[in-house]
């Protein structure tokens, strides 16, 4: 059983410490999806105002639903299309005060209202993309962007089929 001392203070703190928390989870296991499971399930038990979180994997040139905490979604996201599909075709961070200001958004769920999707890669390569979204409007910022990186650079690491 694992049990995490997460700081509640600063989002410096937190991000620090669910990337520690991370990194034990993933140092011994070999297993992508059991990996990318507990990242989810961890990013959702840790960061308040979310509505799912997950991890959308990179699949014979699509996006395939991969482990997630949340409602029910959306189960292939061709690149370049929404958030995700950004993401995926630019390789960099796409952070959405607004998803209904972002054309070409995909409604997997009508009560998000922002959301932060981060690549993960390995050796310049997609792996997925680890998809927060919340219903609250601009929920995210840079500092989540960058704590969120810190995590994918991690996992990217650490996903090995």
């Amino acid at each position: 059983m694992y049990q995490f001392d997460i700081a509640a203070g600063s989002k410096a703190d937190l991000y620090r410490d669910l990337l520690a928390a991370l990194d034990a989870l993933t140092a011994d296991e070999r297993d992508p999806i059991a990996n990318m499971a507990n990242a989810a399930a961890l990013v959702w038990e840790y960061l308040p105002d979310l509505n799912w979180a997950g991890f959308y994997r990179m699949v014979k040139g699509e996006l395939v639903l991969g482990p997630f905490q949340g409602k029910v979604a959306c189960i292939r996201i061709p690149v370049g299309k929404g958030v995700c599909g950004a993401a995926a075709e630019t390789l960099t961070t796409q952070l959405v005060e607004d998803v209904h200001a972002f054309p070409g958004h995909i409604a997997c769920d009508a009560a998000s209202r922002s959301e932060l999707v981060v690549p993960v890669t390995k050796d310049g390569v997609l792996i997925a993309v680890l998809d927060l979204d919340s219903p609250e409007p601009a929920r995210f910022d840079a500092e989540d962007a960058a704590g969120c990186e810190a995590l994918a650079a991690l996992l990217g690491e650490r996903l090995r089929g």
